[in-house]
């Protein structure tokens, strides 16, 4: 559907009204329905373009299940390009911050792969919300095989991002893949035990959410029932016990990701809820083992304010073996300024630009 150039307020108006009527009267679609959604007028192609960069929507399978994507291919750029695929944030949809990083190195001649992982947004795959860490290390390596086979794309140069607690599953899948040739690190939630105590408070409480979370597993096996808890509090305050992240500001952030108005299509399929059988294996995980492991040329951009605080990161920076690594810190910018910022975006970018390049092979 195309709106003609002016669009009168009237109509807006009217528009808006229609939509907030019907959100209060109409329960929220829930991410079964995703083969009826459409972030965007996509077209009979599934194709947008800009002077930039044009924008595919496309499906590609993970494990037998049907994952949707985005990629973004550079305009203006000869040959096969350098490619990399994107991990977002624990419960992300593409639309929030991969997307951000995706128009931007796409401008510097990147092909971009953004997609939800099994589970979310608009891909298959059931329980639905489900966070599981190899389930998202399996699907970034299927974006690679996507990738890959791409004939816009340089199949020796492939690369990963991953933001905020994508930063685990990109580094499992960069030690499992050998064909990635770097990976970049970016504001990591990175998962440690001093990670769980942090956010947590407590190691009781840490145990607590972990014995509830293997009994929703151990109920899922046994009924197929699925309990869900609140990936933010439905309100400012007070927080939610239950849900995973408490802070105010990450409240704030994320509860207007779960508007259903259609105005709001755009921001894709999110919803404020995960599977509670997914806590045990986000505070259980131990990345800092992997990152022993980790012989991957390595770029970890980070910041005093940025998730796990200025510590962890640097220790596990160290604990990097990879010949080639850089860490890049950026200051006082805080989380959601890794986000969605354009300043601090703009700032990161080129530090990603100019990482990626130097671990280019070049095929032509």
């Amino acid at each position: 559907m195309s709106f003609p150039r002016i669009f009168s307020s009237v109509a807006l108006i009217a528009g808006l009204a229609a939509g907030n009527a019907q959100a209060a009267g109409t329960p929220a679609p829930q991410a079964d329905s995703h083969a009826a959604f459409q972030t965007q007028a996509w077209g009979a192609n599934g194709r947008m373009a800009n002077a930039h960069y044009a924008v595919e929507q496309v499906r590609f399978l993970s494990q037998g299940t049907e994952i949707v994507g985005n990629l973004l291919l550079p305009s203006g750029h000869a040959g096969p390009r350098p490619a990399l695929a994107v991990m977002g944030p624990v419960g992300f949809v593409k639309e929030q911050s991969p997307m951000q990083y995706a128009t931007r190195l796409a401008r510097e001649g990147f092909v971009v792969l953004v997609f939800d992982p099994r589970y979310h947004g608009e891909s298959a795959g059931t329980p639905r919300r489900l966070e599981s860490g190899a389930a998202k290390t399996q699907d970034l390596q299927a974006a690679l095989d996507y990738l890959a086979q791409r004939a816009e794309v340089d199949s020796a140069a492939l690369h990963l991002l991953g933001i905020c607690q994508g930063v685990n599953w990109a580094v499992d899948a960069a030690i499992a893949d050998p064909r990635v040739r770097s990976v970049a690190l970016v504001a990591g939630h990175y998962l440690t035990p001093q990670t769980a105590l942090m956010y947590l408070g407590s190691e009781q409480e840490i145990e607590r959410r972990a014995a509830r979370s293997q009994a929703a597993e151990k109920q899922f096996q046994e009924s197929g029932a699925v309990d869900y808890i609140p990936v933010v509090s439905e309100q400012p305050t007070p927080p939610n016990p239950d849900a995973l992240l408490k802070a105010s500001a990450v409240q704030q952030f994320y509860s207007r990701w779960a508007d259903r108005h259609a105005f709001w299509n755009f921001h894709g399929l999110w919803e404020n809820r995960i599977a509670m059988m997914s806590e045990a294996g986000i505070w259980g995980h131990r990345t800092d083992q992997a990152m022993a492991k980790l012989s991957t040329p390595t770029l970890m951009v980070h910041a005093d304010r940025a998730a796990s605080g200025p510590d962890i990161p640097r220790r596990l920076f160290a604990s990097i073996p990879a010949a080639s690594k850089e860490l890049v810190w950026l200051g006082q910018e805080n989380q959601m300024q890794f986000y969605e910022d354009p300043l601090t975006l703009d700032r990161v970018t080129p530090e990603l630009t100019r990482f990626y390049h130097a671990r280019t092979v070049r095929t032509q």
